[in-house]
């Protein structure tokens, strides 16, 4: 076993909540909060330890654990015997689908990106807020992705005996709005936010951002322009095209906004002309992000053309190798499995064929290269399609804020 190295500001977290069994570690990404959730976990010394983390992280906690410490470490899969002394891995999706679970008894719960619960309704939350652990750890660099209503799930973990609705008159600034006979609350604002963060640091919350602890280099974003096309018009206006011998039929609000994504990125052959000649003109490692299989065909396919190591982070791959070994290497990163937790700061320069649709995916993309051990100036390429859905997108990204179907029912009338 290796001998883990902590940093000060690691130590700090940790000295800050000693005296706590229930804590919350919301430092920014590139702080190492997997080594200060894993070594509070040791110090708590519980028979039995839980992690719930994404599918894309199992396997990096499991190599933690194994390198670090001498706990058997599981990932759950089925109905297992869980052995004292044990540290058992599973992902966010699988853990309310395993009842025999809530039976867990005397045991340290920790979760790695805690954000995936901000949904209290959601079957995971209402699973996790029902076990009956001992200690909790919460891990996360953006536990509500700048959304306070959605902090509530976690202060409840944390120990904190908060109403909802209390917790909404004292913090979050809104209105009723009446929406075809159905009261919807529409969030205007937030108030009391640092006797929020106070309130939370009673209750073993740490706050820590990069730029209070180590100074990272610049960041320069790029807006490129991309033609649109005379499909995607078309299709706007009939909701109905067939290319490439597949019919795009539009007949929803949602199907409709998911094919003129499409035709923004995958199908406009100006987006993919353009990506070649950026990738033509550097022999740097270079992240692209994307958003559909489809996607990933046609840049895996470029990048082969112009006999570019290609690395792969996706929900079915995650391969690394080219990434590590070539400085002229194009990995190819999918925002659902990799817009968190990875460290790719070897590279210093990432391209998005496409953008995301939540505000918290692209934020955290950034930070893949943008954190400790980042030496270079970071550069980002946003290829955006003149007049087409991208460009609220991107506009609503901007302003950290998700792109919604209700907005882009808005904008389409």
């Amino acid at each position: 076993m290796r001998k883990i190295k902590l940093y000060p500001h690691q130590i700090q977290a940790l000295k800050e909540t000693e005296k706590f069994s229930r804590v919350g570690y919301f430092l920014d990404m590139g702080l190492g909060k997997t080594f200060v959730g894993s070594e509070k976990l040791n110090q708590l010394d519980a028979p039995y330890n839980l992690l719930i983390c994404q599918k894309s992280k199992i396997d990096d906690w499991y190599d933690h654990f194994k390198s670090y410490y001498d706990y058997k470490v599981i990932k759950y899969n089925k109905a297992q015997e869980i052995s004292r002394h044990s540290v058992v891995i599973i992902n966010y999706d699988l853990i309310w689908r395993r009842p025999e679970l809530m039976k867990l008894k005397d045991f340290t719960l920790m979760c790695d990106e805690s954000s995936m619960i901000k949904n209290e309704k959601s079957e995971r939350a209402k699973f996790i807020l029902k076990m009956k652990a001992k200690n909790i750890i919460l891990l996360s660099g953006t536990p509500t992705g700048g959304k306070y209503e959605q902090l509530w799930s976690q202060c409840k973990l944390l120990g904190w005996k908060i109403s909802k609705k209390l917790y909404w008159q004292e913090f979050i600034k809104s209105v009723l709005l009446d929406i075809g006979g159905f009261k919807i609350k529409k969030v205007t604002g937030y108030k009391n936010v640092d006797r929020l963060k106070r309130k939370l640091h009673e209750y073993g919350a740490v706050f820590m951002k990069t730029d209070e602890v180590f100074e990272l280099p610049e960041q320069i974003e790029q807006k490129i322009k991309i033609k649109n096309t005379k499909e995607y018009k078309i299709f706007k206006k009939d909701r109905l095209i067939t290319i490439n011998n597949t019919e795009l039929v539009g007949d929803t609000s949602l199907t409709k906004m998911l094919y003129l994504r499409q035709l923004s990125s995958q199908y406009n052959k100006n987006k993919v002309n353009q990506l070649k000649d950026i990738l033509e003109s550097t022999e740097d490692r270079i992240i692209i992000f994307y958003n559909f299989n489809k996607e990933l065909e046609i840049i895996k396919k470029l990048c082969e053309k112009l006999d570019k190591p290609i690395s792969i982070i996706n929900g079915a791959v995650k391969d690394l190798d080219n990434f590590n070994q070539y400085n002229n290497s194009i990995t190819l990163v999918q925002y659902q499995a990799g817009a968190m937790g990875h460290n790719l700061q070897k590279s210093n320069k990432i391209i998005y064929f496409s953008l995301p649709l939540q505000s918290e995916l692209f934020e955290q993309s950034k930070k893949r290269i943008h954190r400790i051990g980042q030496e270079k100036t970071c550069f980002y390429w946003y290829l955006i399609t003149q007049n087409s859905i991208e460009e609220q997108i991107y506009q609503t990204l901007k302003e950290r804020r998700d792109y919604t179907n209700k907005l882009f029912e808005e904008s389409d009338f």
